[in-house]
């Protein structure tokens, strides 16, 4: 019998329905870049100091400028290291006494001003922004800086969860209901966050999106590499990931214009209600419905493929059915995923470079940091990185394959963190151009992993799969500030010691596994575990043997 591939080669591989459906779920991709790294510019910390009634007051009795004002009653730097010691306390000082001079008020307190005793910050903060993040309209400073890292880990928390969760799902019931909801919890909980009277509802609410979000994004994935041909299938998941980068530059733009988080929030999640509209735009992957032995569903879908592509149907390809060793209903299971020898070691490899890749990814931004104080071209630039990498992913895996480039995009990752550690920082272009380089590396590495792994797996377990494996991608996400940290207070380079460990050897593992350029996507559990071998082509002659027979459909 025919498979999908086989039929998409008469009615078009790539055309008008599959290039209408993947710009419909690249803008689902590039909308996910808010809740990805939205706290960039929802929660930005500025420079702040206490603030005080009795200073204001003074202030403006005193007729002082600002940089009269933080001069002589905000506590200058302290000990080497400690940059801005007067954020969180202010001279214990009462402001109100009509004693306190003009020109120096702290001169009849103390010779010297760093003898006077410090308390916290009592009456809350003033921030040097024109805008407001949740750090501002919060109060998530000194004390309460730990809420910023909770709301941070809310979110990974909720990509874990939903990733394992929702990609069981979708392999039951299908991608179709899955990506809809996903995207109205994705929309309502967005805007409720936007509204939310406290830190606590802003807190759940990011929650449940971090539940929905990237689940939505991966099923999108999945669901377009179904939707086209063998041979347009890498180009679409590198080009869908692709789109994820143009929305980093989008929300780069949209923030500057709207530096308020409450509106930047809700400018960022009403498109995600126009998604809603997917529901007559987008049809169910029929290679799921194959796998769930829905043969019926599954040819009404390609009939319609085939009418918006303008291609008649063959008679001869009117009786789509499931392999023969798929005679019922599949449901898929997370022991699928390491019951057979080869899916196992596939999926132990994917999840090693799933962490990997968050981890460097991550990790490299956090120890390099951006060049000047201007976060929004700062964030602007950090993205552009990443086009080159996807520019030579699609030059390189359509003649060398996917395992080499691969495997060595971690391998340069990692070669680049270990060269690093010997560059002496006087020559800051050179550890600029490595950093890059790196950057560059684990860039085509987290494209790379992201569209090998949907092509390592038979259908009826594809997207728990891939969801499965990407949760390591969130666990990673959790500990690299942890891992950055608290390793630079050892060492100021041994983050990048690790880093290059981690990358090099996830390089080493690709290597492992089977090369899938030009090779059909896996309909069942067999066909998976033979990926190395040369696939059964006896059905594929047979069908050709009849192919002078067709007669189109009217």
């Amino acid at each position: 019998m025919p498979t999908v591939d086989d039929i998409l080669e008469h009615i078009g591989e790539f055309n008008f329905f599959q290039k209408q459906t993947f710009f419909l779920l690249a803008l689902l991709s590039a909308a996910f870049t808010p809740v990805y790294v939205g706290i960039v510019f929802l929660a930005f910390t500025p420079d702040h100091r206490c603030l005080s009634p009795g200073v204001a007051e003074l202030s403006r009795r005193c007729g002082w400028s600002l940089a009269e004002e933080l001069n002589y009653t905000v506590p200058g730097p302290g000990a080497a290291g400690e940059n801005f010691p007067d954020q969180c306390h202010g001279y214990e000082v009462d402001w109100n006494r009509t004693g306190l001079s003009c020109v120096d008020p702290l001169a009849g307190l103390a010779a010297n001003r760093s003898h006077l005793p410090l308390e916290p910050c009592r009456h809350g903060w003033v921030y040097d922004t024109p805008g407001s993040s949740i750090v501002t309209e919060f109060n998530l400073v000194c004390a309460n800086s730990w809420m910023l890292d909770l709301f941070q880990s809310a979110v990974n928390v909720g990509f874990f969860i939903g990733s394992v969760g929702i990609g069981y799902l979708a392999d039951r019931f299908g991608r179709k209901l899955c990506l809809l909801v996903t995207i109205l919890i994705n929309a309502a909980s967005g805007v409720l966050m936007a509204v939310s009277p406290n830190y606590t509802w802003v807190l759940i609410f990011r929650l449940i999106q971090g539940l929905v979000s990237k689940a939505g994004w991966l099923i999108g994935y999945i669901q377009i590499t179904e939707f086209v041909g063998l041979s347009y299938r890498r180009t679409v998941g590198i080009v869908y990931q692709a789109a994820f980068t143009v929305g980093l530059l989008v929300l780069a733009g949209v923030a500057y214009v709207l530096p308020h988080w409450r509106w930047l929030q809700l400018t960022v999640t009403l498109p995600n209600i126009c998604f809603v509209l997917y529901y007559w735009c987008i049809p169910e992957s029929p290679r799921w419905l194959i796998a769930q032995n829905k043969s019926a569903k599954a040819m009404r879908v390609m009939k319609y493929i085939a009418k918006k592509n303008g291609k008649p149907l063959p008679a001869s390809l009117q009786s789509l059915r499931p392999d023969e060793e798929v005679d019922e209903k599949l449901n898929p299971s997370f022991l699928d995923l390491v019951r057979t020898p080869q899916i196992r070691k596939h999926t132990l490899i994917l999840m090693y470079n799933w962490f990997t890749s968050s981890v460097l990814y991550q990790g490299l931004i956090m120890h390099m940091g951006l060049a000047g104080s201007n976060i929004y071209l700062d964030f602007f630039f950090s993205a552009l990185v990443e086009f080159p990498a996807a520019l030579i992913i699609i030059l390189t895996i359509d003649r060398i394959g996917r395992r080499y480039p691969w495997a060595a995009s971690n391998m340069v990752a990692g070669a680049a963190c270990l060269a690093s550690v010997f560059i002496p920082d006087d020559l800051h272009w050179l550890r600029v151009t490595v950093a890059c380089l790196g950057r560059m590396g684990i860039t085509m590495a987290f494209e790379m992993v992201c569209l090998v792994n949907a092509e390592l797996y038979p259908t009826f377990i594809r997207n728990l799969g891939v969801l499965v494996c990407s949760s390591m991608c969130d666990i990673g996400g959790i500990i690299t500030p942890f891992l950055v940290y608290r390793l630079t207070d050892v060492w100021h380079e041994l983050p990048l010691v690790v880093f290059a460990a981690v990358g090099l050897v996830a390089g080493g593992l690709v290597l492992l596994l089977p090369e899938t350029k030009g090779k059909a996507l896996p309909e069942t559990i067999d066909e998976a575990e033979n990926m190395q071998r040369p696939r059964n082509n006896k059905e594929k002659m047979i069908y050709l043997q009849v192919k002078k027979l067709d007669i189109p459909l009217n």
